[in-house]
């Protein structure tokens, strides 16, 4: 699978920073944003593609109104992505610089209108957002554009899980990610649950991959090793400037360690092996051996006070050790001498 220039087969870990509200409605700073992830070692950007009537209505009562203990509590939903949206006019810019900048652009649509503007750009890829894994519609027309269709969990049980890949199947696209996420902002440890990420694709067979919400860059590690092969994190320029999403968004200097956390781990995965390497074979040097603890005469038994189990690593090795004890030595031995069975009548 590729998305844009990067070909899953020859990297690890597609690296994504959502760019989400963080423009605050200035498209300099959404473009300084992108500039951002590209120096912190991105290697996409995501935006979003809405409305606020494209997404919801504009009624003030209490179903519209956010009231689950989050740092949106009392806002109606209209008015919040009234703010949050991301003006439709400057998708093109943002393309352009994300194109200039070497990395891959994409985004999440919330309706056919936005996926029609998403088309006209050529995006290489489509994100279904967590609250849109129940909206078949759009999952079906989306995968049948033939793009690989990445698809957030955040509100889903298994059967919706099932019916999103299922609606993606359906339209004969196999290009499929499924990304671990828990709607929670911030999502607390406990919340996190990455163990079931190779469960998914176990289960779903289907490429894996986690969208965080968590503070701190430790779940996007910790995914590494379960199998995750797309890390999908919110980027902000400077938290200081505030917005509906920075409280739970990484700036430069904390997505740009996340990176190389990531990158640090995909290494140290590495293989199951049992070799030994020549830099283990050179520290084998300093392994234990038995060697002579006290000067031996010839014909004295070897007991446990004049050899010993000691660094370094040149004498016989400590699986000899009981089968000498109580042997004699057919020679002078000198402390320090490395001992051999050669040494043993």
């Amino acid at each position: 699978m590729k998305i844009g220039t990067f070909d899953f087969l020859k990297k690890k870990t597609f690296i994504i920073a959502e760019l989400s509200a963080n423009h605050n409605g200035k498209l300099e700073l959404a473009k300084e944003t992108i500039r951002a992830a590209k120096r912190a070692g991105a290697d996409c950007v995501k935006l979003q593609t809405y409305k606020a009537e494209t997404i919801t209505l504009d009624v003030k009562n209490s179903q519209f109104k956010i009231d689950h203990g989050t740092a949106w509590d009392g806002k109606y939903l209209y008015d919040l992505y009234k703010e949050a949206h991301l003006p439709w006019e400057w998708h093109q810019d943002l393309f352009k610089t994300a194109a200039e900048e070497g990395l891959v652009c994409f985004s999440s649509p919330f309706d056919p209108s936005a996926v029609e503007l998403l088309e006209k750009l050529n995006v290489p890829a489509y994100k279904i957002a967590s609250y849109e894994i129940t909206d078949i519609p759009l999952i079906e027309l989306v995968a049948s554009k033939g793009k690989p269709v990445i698809i957030s969990t955040g509100i889903a049980g298994e059967d919706d899980i099932r019916l999103a890949i299922e609606a993606c199947k359906k339209q004969g696209n196999n290009q499929i990610i499924i990304l671990k996420c828990t709607s929670a902002y911030p999502t607390s440890n406990e919340e996190a649950n990455l163990a079931t990420i190779p469960e998914i694709a176990k289960r779903f067979n289907v490429m894996v991959g986690l969208s965080d919400h968590s503070l701190g860059i430790v779940a996007p590690v910790v995914s590494i090793p379960y199998g995750a092969r797309v890390i999908e994190k919110h980027l902000i320029l400077n938290k200081s400037n505030g917005g509906v999403d920075s409280h739970f968004s990484l700036d430069e200097k904390e997505f740009k360690e996340m990176v190389y956390a990531v990158r640090s781990a995909e290494k140290m995965i590495g293989k199951v092996t049992f070799e030994i390497t020549e830099k283990m074979q050179n520290q084998r040097d300093f392994s234990r051996s038995l060697y002579v603890a006290e000067d031996i005469k010839k014909g004295e038994l070897i007991t446990e006070t004049n050899v010993k189990s000691v660094r370094p690593g040149f004498g016989l090795h400590p699986k000899h050790y009981k089968e000498i004890l109580g042997k004699q030595a057919n020679k002078d031995l000198e402390k320090g001498m490395p001992m051999s069975i050669k040494y043993i009548k």
